[in-house]
């Protein structure tokens, strides 16, 4: 029974690719997405302004970052909880992003998307009421913390204790 058991959760993990087909799907669609905000800015570049020109493409950066957290996601996902992946020099570079490692990664991603959001919002000051300015403001900074904690916490977690060295 426990073999049984073992067997069924050890299984379960395969449920996790329909998530990362999901993604994968999504990115697609939010790629089109993109196809269209890259022809509105195109098609519209000669009468926009500096700033407007600025915000166009922080949101066009929003996109490409956006996009690469979600690759990020299911390449690592894929390969840390699912399979390893057959051809091993196109994905080299997979072994070094451990779930630690991709939580840092993907906290860091949302840090600059959220950094982006912030410096367009202080572009169109005029648009948001000193209230929606604080919040952005307060939500940013809480992003950052979070990341920095888990940076600290990887790296707490990495580095063998004092006492463990000892031990050896």
């Amino acid at each position: 029974m426990e073999i049984f058991v073992e067997s069924v959760i050890l299984a379960s993990r395969w449920l996790l690719v329909v998530f990362y087909i999901g993604l994968g799907l999504a990115l697609a669609l939010y790629a089109v997405s993109f196809g269209f905000k890259l022809w509105d800015f195109a098609s519209h570049l000669i009468g926009l302004d500096e700033t407007e020109t600025i915000l166009k493409i922080l949101g066009l950066i929003d996109a490409a970052l956006i996009a690469s957290l979600v690759v990020m996601v299911i390449i690592s996902g894929y390969e840390n909880f699912v399979s390893r992946f057959d051809n091993e020099d196109d994905v080299r570079w997979l072994g070094q992003i451990d779930a630690g490692s991709l939580k840092i990664k993907v906290a860091s991603t949302i840090v600059a998307i959220s950094s982006i959001h912030l410096l367009q919002i202080f572009l169109n000051v005029p648009k948001y009421t000193d209230n929606q300015i604080m919040w952005h403001t307060i939500l940013h900074v809480t992003f950052i913390a979070s990341a920095l904690f888990l940076a600290l916490i990887d790296r707490i977690s990495k580095n063998p204790s004092k006492e463990k060295a000892s031990d050896l």
